[in-house]
C-alpha cells in the first residue's frame, strides 16, 4: 500500500502512515490467529528493522510452530510476503513469557480441546479450574455456552477467586479470551477470564513500616551525597 502511493510521487503524511502500519500489524496477527490456532499459538511481537520485518510467535509448545526442521516457519515466511506483501519477514518463535496457565486463550483452548474428545463441560471447566489454583492465580471465571444439556441453549458458569468485570483493571490486568468449538450438537462458546498473580489492582495500597522509611531515606542522602561529591570533582577538574 506505502509502495503504490510512493511511486505514484505522493507524500504520505504521517497520521495516515501510522494507520496504515497499524492496520497491517492487526491483518498479520489475524493471519498467523487462523493459520496456528490449532497450534498453541498465543500472540506475536512485530518489529521493524533495517534487513526486514522481524514477527516474534510466542506458543505454549515452540516445536509444534517450527515444525520438522523449520517447515512450517518456511510456509509462514513465504504465505506472509506473498499474501499480505510483508518485508523480508523473518519469523522466531519462543516460549510464552509467563506460565502457560496465565494466559485465557490457552485455557480455552484447553476446554475447547477436551471437549472435542468427549469430556463433559463440567469436567473440563473443573479440571481447568484445578490447574489455575494449582498455578497460583488470584481468579478465574469460565462461561460455556451452548447446548449443554438439551436443545436450548444455556450457559454455565465457574468461578474462583476474585474478577474485575468492569474499570481500568478489568482492562489492563484482566486476561479475557473467547473461543468456540463445533460439536455435533452445534458451535459452543467458551469465555475465560482470569487474574494472574503479581498483578498490582488500584485499589490496593501497602503500608510501609518505620524501618523502610528510614532505610528509603538514608539510601537516597547517600545518593544525594555521591552526586555532589561527583559534580564537585568535575568542577575542580574544569
Amino acid at each position: 500500500m506505502g509502495s503504490n502511493l510512493a511511486s505514484s510521487g505522493k507524500r504520505v503524511p504521517v497520521y495516515k502512515k501510522i494507520i496504515q502500519d497499524n492496520i497491517k500489524r492487526w491483518v498479520v496477527k489475524e493471519f498467523l490467529e487462523y493459520r496456528l490456532a490449532k497450534l498453541g499459538y498465543i500472540d506475536c511481537d512485530i518489529l521493524r528493522s533495517p534487513l526486514g520485518t522481524r514477527i516474534i510467535i510466542y506458543a505454549e509448545r515452540p516445536s509444534r510452530i517450527i515444525g520438522r526442521r523449520g517447515q512450517t516457519v518456511r510456509e509462514l515466511q513465504q504465505a506472509l510476503a506473498a499474501k499480505l506483501g510483508v518485508e523480508n519477514p523473518m519469523i522466531d518463535v519462543a516460549p510464552p513469557k509467563e506460565r502457560p496457565e496465565y494466559y485465557a486463550k490457552i485455557i480455552a483452548n484447553r476446554i475447547a480441546w477436551a471437549m472435542t474428545k468427549g469430556v463433559k463441560f463440567r469436567r473440563a471447566a473443573l479440571i481447568a479450574i484445578r490447574q489455575l489454583i494449582e498455578a497460583g492465580v488470584r481468579g478465574v471465571e469460565i462461561t460455556i455456552s451452548g447446548k449443554l444439556t438439551s436443545e436450548r441453549s444455556r450457559f454455565e458458569k465457574f468461578t474462583y477467586g476474585t474478577i474485575y468485570k468492569c474499570g481500568n483493571d478489568a482492562k489492563t490486568k484482566v486476561d479475557r479470551y473467547v473461543g468456540q468449538v463445533l460439536l455435533k450438537p452445534g458451535i459452543y462458546g467458551i469465555e475465560v477470564r482470569l487474574l494472574p498473580p503479581g498483578r498490582r489492582l488500584s485499589d490496593e495500597f501497602y503500608v510501609k513500616t518505620p524501618e523502610q522509611v528510614e532505610t528509603k531515606a538514608a539510601e537516597v542522602a547517600e545518593q544525594t551525597q555521591q552526586a555532589q561529591q561527583a559534580e564537585s570533582s568535575s568542577s575542580t577538574q574544569s
